[in-house]
């Protein structure tokens, strides 16, 4: 079990937040052995660490009284709120054979796309319990679900629905529309979509709509700090110059994308723009031993919102991200890699906890100084996370932590009736009578689907071999069939050591060579 220290008082600069609240608000939103590297690394970081502590002790001075507008704040970072809960009931648990479950996630995908098919084809999302559709990006839309989708049917074989799909690529999709778009969702969905489908289908018309479509979204990037502002029109390049913030993750989270059309294009115009917002975090004051506040100012390039951990929405991917393009990278970008290790290590010594029943590990969040023993399913990528960093040459305690962690998205499943997690939990940690590790507010009782825990299942079950993890996703699935499946509406053969996916789970391959 890994120790478990007392969190610092973190910052204590609002960085003018009140003043940006309603916008935040009104949004959707050297090359040497491993080894060596690493323990080199580590020495560096536990002094910088040491120093950074006593620092942020001398400075800290308003945590308790800011942190109720923060909570305030978090407690907002929700993109669905669900009418009230029905009754559930405890669903069976079955077992099947590791082919009968392949044939199950299969029909669970061609449902869903039949679905789709009917009443929403071409246009971005399906609106199942209505039968119609919605539109993400616009008037019009730009076929979201089916360009997401494009590799999951390759990987899947479902050759004819793919060709299907390809026809309207060729035929309809086009990005000269009047329409504004959220720079992180097209990059990570619909441009790393097309990326990943090239790869994988060797078509070039995948790689001409991506690079049509990089080429669009370059005008996001003239900023004055070159952090780029969270939307831009595709139409006509403008961008609103009074978008002031951007979510750490939103801007730190579709390098892979940006850098992979470079390397396909000969182009380096994208991937200077995505290595320079690295660089810029990279060197920033505001962090807590790597740990990275919400949003990051436009216009003066630091980080606002400073006073505030989490990694849970706004940052999460950023500390995936930061993993992943040092293995894209071919393993030779050691600052990657030193700002990953050190987030880490921030993780254990300021947000990890344990509960007081099963003791389960868990990461909670760090809000004006004081620890909030609160976890998002969105940090349920942790696990996947760190054991993809052991696979690919990290140490093992990595692997522990990772083991322990996926332990805890498993039970924010398994403890709840419907077998279906919650959008977040609370841990009890105090030393009081209780009989659970967990509780839920109301406003938080509800499940979208969210894919962080099914994919650090995949990473476990890859990498371990052990069967439970692929008996947990198996459950899973049952349940999500159960409760969240309504009328209308994968294969192993991707070498982890070859391909990287995206934080939308769209494999890139990593590069051989630089």
């Amino acid at each position: 079990t890994p120790a478990l220290i007392a969190p610092q008082k973190a910052d204590g600069n609002l960085g003018g937040f009140l003043d940006i609240l309603p916008q935040i608000l009104g949004r959707h939103f050297r090359k040497r052995q491993l080894s060596l590297q690493i323990r080199g690394l580590q020495k560096d970081l536990k002094n910088r660490m040491q120093n950074d502590t006593k620092k942020r002790e001398e400075e800290a001075s308003q945590g308790h009284k800011e942190g109720k507008v923060l909570r305030k704040l978090l407690s907002f970072r929700r993109s669905v709120i669900p009418p009230s809960s029905v009754a559930v009931k405890i669903p069976p648990k079955k077992l099947a054979s590791p082919n009968e479950r392949r044939k199950a996630v299969i029909d669970a995908f061609s449902h869903a796309w039949k679905g789709y098919r009917a009443f929403a084809w071409g246009h971005d999302e399906l609106k199942p319990l209505s039968e119609s559709f919605n539109e993400v990006f616009g008037f019009g839309g730009l076929g979201l679900t089916l360009i997401d989708a494009l590799d999951t049917m390759w990987i899947m074989g479902l050759q004819n629905e793919f060709e299907e799909a390809k026809k309207w690529v060729l035929e309809e999709l086009h990005f000269d529309k009047n329409v504004e778009v959220n720079l992180f969702e097209i990059t990570i969905r619909i441009l790393g979509g097309l990326l990943s489908t090239y790869h994988l289908s060797g078509d070039s018309l995948f790689l001409e709509k991506a690079k049509d479509l990089g080429h669009r979204l370059m005008p996001a990037f003239r900023t004055p700090s070159k952090i780029p502002y969270s939307h831009v029109n595709i139409g006509t390049g403008v961008t609103d110059p009074h978008e002031l913030f951007s979510p750490v993750a939103a801007v730190t989270s579709i390098q892979l994308e940006f850098r992979e059309l470079s390397r396909l294009t000969g182009d380096e115009t994208f991937q200077e723009a995505v290595r320079e917002v690295m660089k810029h975090i990279h060197s920033l004051p505001g962090k807590n031993d790597g740990l990275v506040p919400m949003h990051v100012n436009t216009r003066s390039g630091f980080f606002t919102l400073v006073n505030a951990f989490t990694l849970g929405a706004n940052t999460d991917s950023y500390y995936e991200c930061l993993l992943k393009q040092w293995i894209q990278g071919g393993k030779k970008e050691s600052q990657l890699l030193e700002d990953y290790i050190e987030a880490i290590e921030g993780v254990k010594k300021h947000l990890l906890r344990q509960s007081r029943v099963r003791n389960l590990t868990f990461v909670g969040e760090l809000v004006g100084g004081r620890f909030e023993a609160k976890m998002d399913h969105y940090v349920c990528f942790l696990p996947g996370t760190l054991a993809l960093g052991v696979h690919h040459g990290l140490t093992n305690d990595h692997m522990e932590l990772a083991k322990a962690l996926m332990e805890t998205c498993y039970q924010m499943y398994h403890q709840f009736k419907s077998g279906l997690s919650p959008e977040n939990v609370y841990f009890h940690i105090n030393p009081r009578v209780i009989r659970k590790d967990m509780r839920v507010r109301p406003q938080d009782n509800f499940n979208v689907l969210r894919p962080e825990t099914v994919e650090s299942l995949f990473y476990l079950y890859r990498f371990t071999g052990d069967k439970k993890y692929q008996d947990w996703g198996w459950e899973i699935l049952q349940c999500f069939n159960k409760y969240s499946r309504i009328p209308s509406g994968g294969y192993d053969f991707l070498s982890l050591d070859k391909y990287v996916f995206n934080t939308e789970a769209h494999p890139l391959p990593i590069w051989t060579s630089a």
